[in-house]
C-alpha cells in the first residue's frame, strides 16, 4: 500500500481544481511540492506558472506525469479523457497504478476499458469550494480498486473538504448537487443582494450580508437539527419572514431548485452516453 504521507502525485490536466487539490495536499502534508507533476497546455501559462510557484513540476506532455507518479488524478474534460488516457495506456508505468478521474460525467467502466486490466480507477467528484478549502466531494470505486485505494483517496480530497464515498449510480446525482451546486446558490446570494438593493441597501453592504447570510446558515446544520427546524426557528407568526417564505412558495423555488439538480443529473447521462459511443 501506498504510504498517503508520501506519495508521488500526477495530474494529468493542470487547470484550476488540479491546481486547488496540488496546493491542499501540500499544505495537508500529503505531498511535497517536488513530488508533484501536472501536464499543462503549451499554450496555458497561466498554470504552469502557478505549479511552478508551489514547488511543483509542470511539464507539456502526458507520458511523464504518470512515469513520475505514484497516483495519477485524471482532471480532464469528458471529451478529452479517452484520447489523453490512450496516449499514456501503453506504459509500463500505468499498469498497478492507482487513477483517480475527476472528469464530470465520465463513470468508472469508461475509463477502465481504455487503462491496462491491472490499473485501478476511483472517480471523484469535487466542487470548487476545494479552492479555499471547504469542498463537498464523493467518490466511487472501480471494479479494481481496492479498500485501501478508496481510504487514501478520501484522505486526500479531505485535505480540501469532506469526501463521502457512493456506489457509481449515484454519482451522476453527486456531480448534480455538490458540483454544480455552488452555481444555484451563487444564483442565490446574487438574488439576495439585489433584494436588500431593492429595498434601499448600498449594493456593497447587500452582497456582503447575504454572504454572511449564507455561510452562517450552513454552519447552523451542524447542530445536526434539520434544515426545516432551523427555518421554523427564524420564522415568527405574521412575521416578516413567513410573508417573505410564502412569496418563495407561491413562486416554485423548492421545485425549481429540485428542478435545476434534475436538470444537471440528467445532463450527466447524456455526456457519459455520448463519450461510450
Amino acid at each position: 500500500m501506498i504510504k498517503v504521507s508520501a506519495m508521488k502525485i500526477g495530474f494529468l490536466g493542470g487547470g484550476k481544481m488540479a491546481f486547488a487539490l496540488a496546493n491542499g495536499f501540500i499544505s495537508a502534508g500529503l505531498a511535497k511540492p517536488d513530488e508533484i507533476t501536472a501536464s499543462v497546455h503549451p499554450s496555458d501559462v497561466v498554470s504552469a506558472e502557478a505549479f511552478k510557484k508551489i514547488g511543483a513540476t509542470a511539464v507539456f506532455e502526458n507520458k511523464p506525469v504518470v512515469e513520475r507518479s505514484e497516483v495519477v488524478i485524471v482532471s480532464l474534460k469528458p471529451d478529452v479523457v479517452a484520447p489523453v488516457l490512450k496516449e499514456v495506456k501503453d506504459l509500463p508505468a500505468s499498469k498497478n497504478k492507482l487513477f483517480i478521474s475527476i472528469a464530470m460525467g465520465v463513470n468508472t467502466t469508461s475509463i477502465e476499458k481504455v487503462l491496462p486490466s491491472e490499473a485501478r480507477v476511483i472517480r471523484v467528484m469535487p466542487n470548487t469550494p476545494a479552492l479555499v478549502n471547504h469542498g463537498a466531494a464523493a467518490l466511487s470505486r472501480g471494479s479494481r480498486a481496492t479498500a485501501d485505494d478508496a481510504k487514501l483517496t478520501s484522505e486526500l480530497f479531505k485535505a480540501v473538504g469532506t469526501c463521502d464515498e457512493v456506489p457509481e449510480y449515484q454519482m451522476d446525482a453527486v456531480t448534480a448537487l455538490s458540483g454544480s451546486g455552488p452555481a444555484y446558490v451563487y444564483m442565490m446570494i446574487e438574488s439576495l443582494a439585489d433584494g436588500g438593493v431593492r429595498c434601499g441597501l448600498p449594493r456593497d453592504l447587500a452582497l456582503r450580508l447575504a454572504a454572511q447570510t449564507t455561510l452562517g446558515s450552513a454552519a447552523m446544520l451542524q447542530t445536526n437539527t434539520h434544515p426545516a427546524v432551523l427555518k421554523d426557528n427564524v420564522t415568527s407568526p405574521a412575521g416578516s419572514t413567513a410573508d417573505g417564505t410564502f412569496h418563495l412558495e407561491q413562486n416554485g423555488f423548492r421545485s425549481a431548485v429540485i428542478g435545476a439538480v434534475s436538470a444537471a443529473a440528467a445532463r450527466c447521462k447524456v455526456v457519459n452516453s455520448q463519450l461510450n459511443k
